[in-house]
């Protein structure tokens, strides 16, 4: 069977007991186990405000995709209101950090590079003016949380941005810069830093530091030295926590949720700090965003906890909860994480459908990752050997990642298919090409589908796995949570197939139904749906 030009036929039901029909009105099946995450570089999705396109005189000559190319959060909030990610079926947002970056820029050996990519921090406590102000931060998140949209903040305590012409080394009781990273074990890991001019927060750091002067005087200059000094006073007389840069950082990161509502984390360089730095930000999140919904109630918020994705990188799912230094072994999930980006996918994903969902599912309901779920990803913007780089496979792709167990992670331009490859260009930045707005729109359409019907069904990416039939290629997935049950059944098949499949146990003789794909309806009879998938696709769902 030709897998990826596979017809996916999809059969639901849904049984929603009294007690969740008001959920229902709102979005009755949202968990985190199931979310569908679209990620971006704000620099390279949506340009929609040119006047902030320049700053701080980054006008040095480099290749065109390591200069900052104009994308902006206002970008990102109008395709939010275009509805872009609704009919994409996109659960949250994530989106390259959005501090102040370094000013000048670096040699990276492909050539000069500023820090279009937003993990070059300078000031934790200031936005990026060259994707907005934090007006536009609150607009933003305002405009994603009335959609049911959540937002993942990108965050980074591990280092500083480069040294350059413009921006000196902070102090040697804030940051290392030397030795380098070899991975060998967990020392050379941790205690290091990940690249040669990028300096490491030194977060195990048990005495007290004062504040950089880089810091100082900038806030001086902007005229906001006494109002961050009284905040941290505050935050050390509440906390008691000693003034070492872990807790400088952690109370700089939180404040974006006392201020904007921020849902999560995703938690850049996991594996390169002490563990224990993990649990502490995880304490005062938690803290923080239950704070922020005291404030401002809303439905979104009401009952969900704050999340935290970790990007531990070479974490893999089949592995289990534990990551393996070589001389040590750390469970980050006992650390504040409920969730980790899981880097096995991509090659996982060449296995056939059955040995990929079987898998997944056992060991995310039976093995070490029971109760807990990871986040799979065909792409990547640091992912060199993604699943489909030359982009041959893109409706494998997507069938494949939108309807695997665990949390789904879509990048940039999967759904159109943007080039991963670029003439001329090296490196890691053929990753992180512009979006190709407008491109592959049948293939969009395809990512759509596929995710809408996710979000309308937990069963998929929370539910358990079993196979029906072998040929036709027919499973069920199957939830249960909080008096609230979904089940489907989908099957796989080759384009043309005719087929009959028993639906006695989901759906009673003369249930109508609904394929969600053509906007057809169709009748049970005799216990059994009988489909010619002529279209490519077929959802069924129960009709309203």
């Amino acid at each position: 069977m030709n897998l990826w030009k596979s017809i996916i036929v999809v059969l639901a039901f849904i049984i929603v007991l009294p007690a969740c029909k008001q959920i229902q009105e709102q979005k009755p099946w949202f968990d985190w186990k199931n979310a569908t995450v679209y990620f971006m570089l704000t620099d390279r999705f949506y340009n929609a405000d040119e006047s902030n396109d320049v700053n701080f005189e980054r006008t040095h000559p480099t290749q065109d995709l390591r200069r900052f190319q104009g994308g902006d959060l206002k970008g990102i909030t109008k395709k939010i209101q275009a509805g872009y990610f609704t009919r994409l079926g996109v659960d949250a947002l994530w989106f390259s950090p959005v501090n102040e970056q370094i000013h000048g820029y670096v040699d990276e050996g492909a050539g000069d590079t500023y820090a279009f990519h937003g993990y070059w921090i300078k000031d934790w406590t200031s936005i990026e003016p060259n994707w907005g102000a934090e007006a536009d931060l609150k607009a933003l998140v305002e405009t994603a949380h009335s959609q049911n949209i959540r937002i993942l903040m990108d965050v980074i305590i591990n280092h500083t941005g480069p040294v350059t012409e413009k921006d000196a080394v902070w102090p040697a009781d804030w940051v290392r810069t030397e030795p380098q990273c070899t991975y060998q074990d967990y020392e050379s890991t941790v205690y290091c830093t990940l690249v040669k001019n990028l300096p490491d927060v030194i977060t195990e750091q048990t005495e007290e530091v004062s504040l950089p002067p880089q810091l100082t005087e900038k806030w001086a200059n902007e005229g906001r030295l006494e109002k961050e000094i009284q905040e941290l006073e505050e935050f050390f007389t509440r906390t008691g926590y000693p003034r070492n840069p872990s807790y400088y950082i952690i109370k700089w990161i939180t404040d974006y949720i006392r201020k904007y509502g921020i849902d999560g984390f995703r938690i850049d360089t996991v594996k390169h700090i002490d563990e224990s730095v993990w649990a502490e930000l995880a304490k005062e999140s938690k803290i923080a965003f239950a704070e922020w919904k005291k404030k401002h109630p809303s439905e979104l918020q009401k009952d969900q906890e704050f999340f935290i994705l970790g990007e531990t990188y070479n974490y893999a799912a089949l592995n289990g909860k534990d990551f393996d230094f070589g001389d040590r072994k750390v469970n980050y999930f006992d650390y504040g994480f409920d969730s980790q980006i899981n880097f096995g996918f991509k090659g996982d994903a060449h296995w056939d459908y059955e040995t990929l969902f079987s898998r997944y599912s056992k060991e995310l309901n039976q093995g070490e990752l029971k109760g807990l779920t990871t986040m799979n990803y065909v792409s990547s913007h640091d992912d060199s050997w993604p699943f489909d780089k030359e982009r041959k496979r893109t409706f494998e792709s997507a069938t494949k990642l939108m309807l695997c167990p665990g949390q789904v992670q879509i990048y940039y331009g999967d759904e159109t298919a943007r080039p991963l490859e670029i003439e001329g260009a090296e490196g890691d930045v053929n990753l992180r090409g512009f979006m190709n707005w407008g491109a592959n729109p049948d293939l969009l359409v395809h990512w759509q589908k596929l995710g809408t019907f996710r979000q309308d069904h937990p069963a998929v990416g929370a539910g358990v796995h079993q196979m029906l039939s072998k040929s036709p290629y027919v499973f069920s997935r199957t939830y249960n949570k909080n008096g609230s049950k979904d089940q489907v059944i989908i099957a796989l098949v080759d384009p043309g197939t005719d087929l009959s499949i028993e639906v006695t146990e989901s759906f009673a003789d003369g249930s109508k139904l609904r394929d969600a794909y053509s906007d057809t309806y169709v009748k049970v009879s005799d216990g059994k749906v009988n489909l010619t998938t002529k279209s490519g696709i077929v959802l069924l769902e129960k009709s309203q």
